[in-house]
């Protein structure tokens, strides 16, 4: 899914039954809920989930553990705006 049909997705209630974890967390973190966005990935394997885990700790403000996130994912700790960076991660894996 390209990002622009994943941005439409949003007007859904619920997202795609074909998301993977780290797409669903960031589709939920776009409808304002960090929560459920978080336990999406909380207790997913893989780098892919550990980037989406990365970017909502981020956001959440809780660098160090953003920090533990990034290197899990082998990425390092993004400097972009966090819409960017949203915008960066669904792209990089719809």
């Amino acid at each position: 899914m390209d990002l622009s049909a994943f941005r439409n997705s949003l007007d859904q209630d619920q997202p795609p039954a074909t998301l993977p974890p780290a797409l669903a967390a960031l589709w939920w973190d776009a409808k304002g809920d960090w929560d459920r966005a978080h336990g999406c990935v909380d207790s997913e394997d893989g780098a892919d989930a550990a980037w989406a885990h990365a970017y909502l700790h981020r956001k959440e403000g809780d660098l160090g553990n953003a920090g533990y996130w990034y290197r899990q994912a082998g990425k390092p700790m993004s400097s972009a705006s966090l819409e960017q960076e949203w915008a960066e991660i669904a792209s990089a894996l719809g």
